[in-house]
């Protein structure tokens, strides 16, 4: 039986969907990031099942006992405190042992804090990069800023309110002062979108206000920031579709890699990979 990853609520409960609620309720076991947390949300959709904790700090060390029972035949259900689990959140790990072993593994569409506020934002949606939560010191996270600084696409950040000014200041120090929104409360009852440039949130955010998670969408830096060469690119493309690759993978790969919106790739191709590729 398999592995299935199932979003919980990051606010409201009507948010838990009913294939969610399904899910939990035909698994023989729930492994989840706190008992406590994920057994209020059980008591309140009236469903009991084992449950073993799965977090950041023994995520190394339950992947080897998951797989064991998911090859006994079991299923496995994973949650986490709320979202979609392996999104900032662990996860990961245990996804890849189980592609790797070859076992049955699946993933609800559900809640999260990502799309939401990238909608809400109102910035460029086509493509954008998600960054998560900045990790380490002030220069490891400046280090990670600076590897997305000439990005074009779309950035989004998770942030947590206790690092939230400093953070946003970084952010402005490095990117340079873009417009951004910073989401908060997403789904909850005080739910806001505020809107600014980096460097003046610390005025836009009054005390009160920093509480709960937070998102932050920031704009894309200018198209003249990454200038390529096109010819890289390009010559990987005729690459890839001559090993057999679909215009779709190839597309959505290279507009990762080298930062280029994913219609000019396809247009590219189908004008010079003509039978190339599907």
């Amino acid at each position: 039986m398999p592995l299935i990853i199932v979003p919980t609520p990051i606010g409201n409960l009507e948010d838990m969907t009913l294939r969610g609620l399904r899910a939990l309720r035909e698994a023989d076991v729930i492994a989840c990031e706190d008992t406590r947390r994920t057994l209020k949300l059980l008591n309140h959709f009236e469903i009991k099942k084992p449950l073993i904790s799965y977090h950041e700090h023994n995520e190394l060390a339950r992947v080897d006992q998951l797989i064991e029972r998911i090859e006994k035949g079991e299923t496995v259900a994973l949650v986490s405190d709320a979202g979609t689990p392996g999104l900032s959140d662990p996860g990961g790990v245990i996804a890849k042992a189980v592609i790797e072993k070859g076992l049955p593994y699946d993933v609800l569409p559900g809640a999260n804090a990502l799309l939401p506020a990238l909608l809400l934002s109102g910035f460029e949606m086509e493509n954008f990069c998600f960054v998560g939560f900045l990790k380490g010191g002030k220069e490891e996270k400046k280090s990670q800023l600076e590897a997305v600084k000439n990005i074009p696409a779309t950035l989004v950040f998770y942030l947590s309110p206790h690092k939230l000014i400093k953070e946003l200041a970084l952010m402005g120090e490095v990117l340079g002062d873009r417009r951004a929104a910073l989401v908060r409360e997403i789904s909850k009852i005080h739910q806001e979108t505020i809107r600014a440039s980096l460097l003046s949130f610390a005025d836009a955010m009054p005390e009160e206000k920093i509480k709960g998670e937070f998102v932050c969408v920031i704009e894309g830096a200018a198209e003249s920031e990454n200038v390529a060469d096109d010819s890289v690119w390009m010559a990987e493309a005729q690459k890839m579709c001559r090993a057999g690759e679909s215009t779709k993978n190839v597309a959505n790969l290279l507009a990762v890699r080298y930062c280029i919106p994913r219609n000019r790739i396809k247009r590219y191709i189908l004008e010079n990979c003509t039978g190339e590729a599907e």
